[in-house]
């Protein structure tokens, strides 16, 4: 069987990843000798040893899906009354269908970008299908390049955008046919096309189909119904679906580009609860995992802890059509690790967080932060002092903890410190994961070297606008400006008027 889970968030807030949460992770396993592994029945744990339970469920390939008699029945909607907004497809994204249009070939918008246009939420990029051979869209757009040997695509370049473009005549070879699903009996030709390069998807709700001339959805495997419901489901049985992609979840193997597409595009608070509830923080970010844990934290907690905090902090300044840089994202995972490894006082941490923004200059900073009167929030990794520090002890706790945050960005790329990350639990998946490049991690460093360093860096952002061009390219004041406002906001919590904590980040 196929398998499915709901997912509370997708009629109103899909994180965005490519395609959703599920478990399949070459590099994973037990401490012991378990592996872990989908069951077609159950996706239940298996012994290495136990082959049972997965030759079984290849044995019953044949009837898989055949016997399934809530095989859902194929139909073609509106676009106007399922919703869809044309004025949000893109300006490159219609340049590229209208030249495909004119030269006389079908053109199909397809995947997730329709199930955002349905959702109504503006999709994070648009994937073409159509009757062209990739040859042909070659030589309409000469800038333009075929990628890929197993899957080629064509690239479209187009008002600085990539505009992916894959043909029928290629994507009908994907992975073989798809035996696992039965073949509607009333499918004309166009429809057995379309149908079949559906049928080929990964999840259900990946399988929309949309012509935006005719203003038709092509809805072949009932993902209009598993969108209302919020279910993810795999069209082949998830066993053979993960075995054939192991990536599915974090499609092609694009980790650190999947994990930005569910962090960076303001659903980063939702994919972490996600990534826990369905044990994938463990293989994915088990630095992370280890802290929930520690702090007693359910599969589906409805609560909240600091780390989730400021993830959703992050969320209120990102939106899928204004992206931050992945620095910001891995700054911020950093950060709180070196509280959770020392807690801090809220002094140190508001004048270690102004003098990010700031670009060093601690001693204005810590004379912001000793002047703040508003009450800080309640979290484990903030522990008030008894006394009052001088400025100058002051000043070396916010140099340490700078230090402190830049010891953890290194760690966050040495596969020996990942891979202890949850040894105190042994029953919990192992993995040494690292995703993050060295080129990265030295960017993320630079967010703080002002401060470890104790020496003015990059002239300040003085505006409290965000440019949203600059926060996506990872231009450094930029990052450092919303990086502040995001520590601002969790210690020291938004007022009902919107105010930054009554604390202006120091200008010069």
């Amino acid at each position: 069987m196929a398998m499915a889970f709901s997912a509370p968030g997708l009629a109103r807030r899909i994180p965005y990843t490519r395609s959703p949460l599920l478990f399949c992770i070459r590099k994973a396993r037990l401490q012991s000798s378990v592996a872990i592994r989908f069951a077609a029945e159950s996706g239940i744990l298996c012994k290495e040893e136990d082959k049972d339970c997965i030759s079984f469920a290849l044995r019953r390939k044949e009837e898989i899906e055949r016997t399934d008699s809530s095989i859902p029945q194929w139909k073609t909607l509106s676009s106007e009354d399922v919703g869809i907004d044309t004025s949000m497809i893109s300006k490159p994204t219609r340049l590229v269908l209208n030249g495909l249009r004119k030269q006389g070939y079908e053109v199909y918008l397809v995947g997730g970008c329709v199930r955002d246009l349905v959702l109504r939420r503006i999709p994070k990029d648009f994937d073409i299908i159509t009757s062209a051979q990739l040859k042909e869209v070659r030589k309409i757009f000469t800038r333009s390049l075929i990628v890929g040997k197993r899957f080629p695509i064509c690239h479209v370049y187009v008002l600085n955008t990539i505009i992916e473009v894959s043909s029928f005549s290629t994507s009908g070879s994907r992975n073989g046919f798809n035996n696992y699903i039965t073949k509607p009996s009333n499918l004309n030709e166009p429809d057995y096309i379309r149908w079949k390069n559906c049928s080929q998807r990964d999840f259900t709700i990946n399988s929309l189909m949309y012509d935006p001339y005719k203003k038709i959805v092509y809805d072949y495997l009932g993902a209009m119904e598993d969108i209302r419901k919020s279910k993810v489901r795999t069209i082949k049985p998830a066993n053979l679906s993960f075995t054939e992609d192991c990536a599915r979840i974090l499609r092609a193997g694009r980790i650190l580009m999947e994990m930005n597409y569910m962090l960076a595009f303001g659903s980063a608070e939702a994919s972490l609860r996600l990534l826990w509830r369905f044990g994938l923080l463990e293989i994915l970010l088990p630095i992370q995992a280890s802290y929930f844990v520690s702090q007693g934290f359910r599969r589906r907690d409805a609560s909240s802890n600091m780390l989730l905090i400021l993830l959703s902090n992050l969320d209120k300044f990102v939106a899928p059509n204004r992206p931050c840089h992945s620095s910001l994202w891995i700054a911020l995972l950093a950060f709180h690790k070196a509280l959770v490894d020392q807690p801090q006082d809220p002094v140190v941490v508001a004048a270690f967080s102004l003098a990010v923004h700031s670009g060093g200059s601690l001693y204005e900073a810590i004379e912001i932060a000793q002047n703040i009167s508003q009450p800080h929030a309640s979290f484990h990794e903030i522990v008030e002092s008894n006394h009052k520090e001088s400025d100058y002890s002051l000043l070396e706790q916010v140099v340490d903890l700078a230090v402190s945050v830049d010891a953890v960005i290194c760690k966050m790329t040495n596969k020996q410190y990942v891979s202890q990350a949850m040894i105190k639990y042994p029953q919990a998946p192992w993995s040494d994961l690292v995703f993050i490049p060295q080129a990265l991690s030295m960017r993320v460093r630079a967010i703080f070297g002002c401060v470890r360093s104790n020496e003015r860096g990059p002239i300040p952002k003085r505006s409290r606008t965000i440019n949203h061009d600059s926060l996506a390219m990872g231009i450094l004041p930029e990052v450092r400006h919303v990086f502040a406002r995001i520590v601002f906001d969790t210690v020291f919590p938004r007022k009902q008027n919107g105010q930054f904590n009554n604390v202006e980040p120091t200008k010069r």
